[in-house]
């Protein structure tokens, strides 16, 4: 064997040796998140993310067991168990009315959405928890008004800089309203935003809302573009690190 092929065929080993076996780091990095980030008024955050409490959602919990009452909790919305795998993390928090065009109508989304994702760099999560709620206030022809409402625990969480996509699947409704038939199915909703920066316009938000008859689940991870813009709170998003 000359010395070109011994060369070549040092090169190809490591190359071997060393390429992403294409398996996903174990779920679930510690809950902590470094500070930085986007915050929907324009500055970095320069605080850990966790210090906002849960604004009008139901609260996560952690997986596995039963509550006080006996029944499961749910898995979407369980942290992940501490471990010394070097996953990243994302994190997007708070609560905010988006625009719609048709008047006497108010739509409010809170969020408290957080994902593993493997260190190689995939931008599908490893795991996804949290929850959020869509909270429809409209007026009806009589005059009086209804607020229609729908917990979701978090099933996928992506991030990329600014933006982020969110969806999970229905927990709890308004009694007696609409969305009692989907919350049968657990339908799944999708979320995305725009969390603008200083001078970078407003922030938005995009609602995929129920599927339509024939359609199926919708996809998880998957969301309509971010179009509608905030017109009063925000959010901070920490991308993955």
């Amino acid at each position: 064997m000359n010395n070109r092929t011994s060369l070549m065929s040092l090169i190809a080993a490591v190359a071997l040796a060393t390429a992403p076996s294409g398996a996903w780091a174990l779920a679930g990095a510690a809950a902590s998140a470094p500070s930085g980030g986007w915050a929907s008024d324009g500055a970095a955050a320069s605080a850990p993310f966790g210090v906002w409490g849960s604004v009008g959602i139901a609260g996560s919990t952690p997986s596995g067991g039963r509550t006080a009452d006996g029944t499961a909790r749910p898995e979407a919305s369980a942290v992940p168990s501490p471990t010394t795998s070097a996953a990243k993390t994302a994190h997007l928090k708070g609560r905010a009315t988006m625009y719609f065009p048709a008047p006497d109508n108010d739509i409010e989304i809170t969020a408290d959405a957080h994902a593993a994702f493997d260190p190689s760099g995939a931008w599908r999560p490893t795991r996804s928890w949290g929850t959020f709620r869509i909270s429809h206030r409209y007026k009806m022809p009589d005059g009086t008004w209804f607020t229609n409402w729908g917990d979701f625990a978090v099933d996928c969480l992506t991030t990329g800089g600014p933006t982020a996509t969110v969806t999970g699947r229905l927990t709890k409704v308004t009694p007696g309203g609409p969305w009692e038939e989907l919350l049968k199915d657990r339908t799944r909703m999708g979320l995305s935003f725009y969390v603008a920066g200083k001078g970078r316009g407003p922030s938005r938000i995009g609602l995929s809302g129920a599927p339509l008859p024939g359609e199926g689940q919708l996809s998880a991870c998957m969301a309509p573009a971010a179009d509608a813009p905030v017109i009063k709170g925000g959010y901070t998003l920490l991308d993955k690190r």
